[in-house]
């Protein structure tokens, strides 16, 4: 069984299809239409949905953290000892909520069908402020689209809502909801079963290893922003799950003198103080990792072990030197990320084994990042570059060059770096190791870009962090176009 509280209302569930997403849940369990299906992939934000969690703050304090989540993406079994909120739960006493009525105000609406996702995003932005900023407006609305107002309103409405935002009935309501969602903070392994299909719900690491081990065949789930497609855009029936959500172990984020550990559960959004503070490159690149629902959703530990090629964490944390820690029974050894990646698709992981946690080294002052896609915000790559060079004297004596979106793996350039360790940072090397990366690299054509358009930026990037390292005054780092 799982529990969870809809607004105010205790909802305990058992027998429900596993592969049943909040979104659909809502609309055709509960009957509350609000919450909107637009495209089913976590692209357009009319699904959005906040959900709420016990949160314990820098001073010891207890609170309710809100995100804004894409309830498409979302499976039910995910919602186990946390509060969901839909767009029907705003109106309260027959008044709309600020939110709304900001909406209706700055004529922010014009079909509607979006209204709904913009909305509760406006409510998590409005929670999660303490006044009008906006870059957080426009963070938190990137993951919104609207194909017929326009964004001007709907940003004047998102000033306004954060701008002397009076109290409502979840303000008041906020020792009530703590208290409650204490009450049914999982103690034991929850689940859901359908009978041909089921979820599991472990809370500590030992758990998790069981029950893996038992269930080989089994499809981990972590945020679900990738693993969900696979129902609601290629049909497919998931048998048998393990939600890693839960499990606190795997959820934190430890700073030594030498480096980060970050639990492979971590959320994106989590990672990102930690991360950008010792790595601005890195901090800036996961603004631009897909929209704030989805870094609400997404795991780091998730982006290394679905394999994609055009991951934007990977080639980041391979120049880094980082490692990951595998769990497998009682057993744990580690690897060094670049190895974890075979071909397409394909891993070292064994079965039954899992990544627990991802080491990133610290202390890199000349790594930078970069990432070439058709759009700023909320999308994939078509090439992601990071550069981490050592240089002592003028004279290059180490180099680590990876990428993204070139080969059927996230890769280092091999080639490149044999070219630049021991040779003297400057504008001929640089042409020299740009050369190299043809040897490095057979990249494809496909719909993001052409194999020469490819090559061509993998090069220019290394031109370009050349000329920012030697002009540090110039940083238009991050942000690239096809």
């Amino acid at each position: 069984m799982i529990q969870f509280l809809l607004n105010q209302e205790l909802r305990s569930e058992h027998d429900l299809d596993p592969n049943l997403t909040v979104l659909n849940y809502l609309r055709e369990h509960l009957g509350k239409s609000g919450t909107k299906e637009g495209c089913a992939s976590g692209d357009c934000g009319a699904c959005t949905v906040v959900v709420g969690e016990l949160h314990t703050d820098a001073h010891g304090a207890e609170q309710i953290r809100y995100r804004s989540l894409n309830s498409c993406l979302t499976f039910v079994s995910s919602l186990h000892g946390k509060q969901l909120i839909s767009v029907e739960d705003l109106k309260h006493q027959g008044q709309l909520h600020s939110v709304q009525q900001a909406m209706v105000e700055c004529h922010g609406s014009q079909c509607g069908f979006c209204t709904p996702g913009f909305v509760m995003s406006l409510f998590a932005l409005q929670k999660n402020s303490d006044g009008p900023d906006s870059q957080k407006a426009h963070e938190a609305l990137a993951g919104n689209l609207c194909r017929c107002t326009g964004y001007r309103p709907i940003l004047a409405a998102a000033e306004q809502a954060c701008c002397n935002k009076p109290q409502d009935q979840f303000d008041s309501r906020e020792a009530q909801t703590i208290a409650r969602l204490k009450a049914i903070a999982p103690t034991q392994t929850g689940e859901l079963n359908s009978g041909d299909k089921r979820c599991l719900v472990p809370l500590t690491v030992a758990d998790l290893a069981d029950l893996y081990d038992a269930y080989p065949q089994a499809r981990l789930l972590a945020g679900g922003t990738d693993l969900a497609l696979e129902v609601t855009q290629f049909h497919r029936t998931l048998p048998v799950m393990i939600y890693v959500g839960n499990i606190e172990a795997m959820k934190r984020i430890e700073d030594f003198d030498d480096r980060l550990e970050i639990g492979a559960a971590t959320p994106l959004s989590d990672c990102y103080a930690a991360l950008h503070h010792e790595y601005p490159d890195f901090g800036e690149l996961l603004h631009r990792f897909a929209s704030l629902q989805i870094r609400n959703q997404g795991t780091l530990g998730g982006n290394i072990g679905n394999a994609s090629p055009i991951g934007d964490s990977p080639p980041l944390l391979i120049a880094l030197g980082a490692q990951i820690v595998l769990c497998k029974g009682t057993t744990r050894r580690t690897l060094a990320l670049e190895d974890y990646f075979i071909d397409y698709r394909v891993t070292a992981r064994q079965d039954s084994e899992f990544i627990e946690t991802i080491i990133v080294p610290k202390g890199h002052a000349l790594f930078r990042a970069y990432k070439v896609s058709k759009r700023l915000d909320d999308d994939i790559s078509a090439v992601c570059a990071a550069f981490n060079l050592k240089i002592d004297n003028g004279v290059i004596s180490d180099a680590r060059v990876a990428f993204g979106g070139m080969a059927a793996i996230p890769k280092r350039a091999k080639n490149c770096e044999t070219v630049l360790i021991g040779a003297t940072w400057s504008s001929a090397t640089v042409e020299k190791a740009c050369a190299a990366l043809a040897e490095d690299f057979t990249p494809l054509s496909d719909f993001r870009a052409s194999k020469e358009y490819r090559l061509l930026s993998a090069q220019n990037l290394l031109r370009k962090y050349f000329i920012e390292l030697q002009t540090p005054h110039i940083e238009t780092r991050v942000t690239a176009y096809v």
